[in-house]
């Protein structure tokens, strides 16, 4: 089996479909009709923000989801998340079909993260403003429609949190409109 997506320009993306046709042949029966199984459709680009460019494929069928543990490295993160998927109904939560969808202007992640938490707010020692829906999305503060959560937490764990996210995005090649969950463990 062998399939290939064009994507030769950076930014550029294509989609696909691989078909396997087998045959089975018994020298006792001779051979059977022929079968064809199809995989799922999967997309393969150059598009992926901040990567080197380099190609890169997924399944597109599948919704990928950033998993934070409430016990784990980012506590105060993750618990934030999951106030605001359930107190506010916020969307992006495990188990349902409100999903994120990715964002990558800058200029309106920016606006995002300042309607959110604007400068002018007060931060105590240690801690940072953490918002979700996250900037880096479209239901982000700004371009969501203004319906999102704000809370001062541990600065350290709201920067490494960050940093997950990032490379949530590029290990599952999550590009621009793209959609994913976040999912809350304990």
């Amino acid at each position: 089996m062998d399939t290939t997506i064009n994507t030769a320009r950076p930014g550029q993306q294509g989609s696909g479909r691989a078909v396997i046709k087998t045959k089975f042949t018994n020298p006792g029966w001779g051979s059977s009709n022929s079968l064809s199984l199809s995989t799922s459709d999967v997309r393969c680009d150059t598009a992926l923000p901040g990567s080197t460019r380099k190609a890169g494929c997924v399944n597109s069928g599948y919704t990928p989801e950033m998993v934070y543990s409430k016990s784990g490295p980012y506590p105060e993160l993750a618990k934030h998340i999951e106030h605001g998927q359930n107190a506010k109904n916020l969307p992006g939560k495990h188990g349902t079909n409100r999903f994120l969808t990715r964002l990558t202007d800058k200029e309106k992640r920016k606006a995002n993260q300042k309607k959110a938490c604007p400068p002018s707010l007060p931060r105590p020692p240690g801690k940072s403003c953490d918002e979700y829906p996250f900037a880096s999305t479209w239901q982000g503060a700004s371009t969501g429609g203004g319906d999102f959560s704000r809370r001062m937490i541990n600065a350290r764990q709201n920067s490494k949190g960050g940093s997950a996210l990032n490379n949530f995005y590029t290990y599952n090649r999550i590009i621009e409109k793209d959609r994913f969950l976040v999912w809350i463990k304990p």
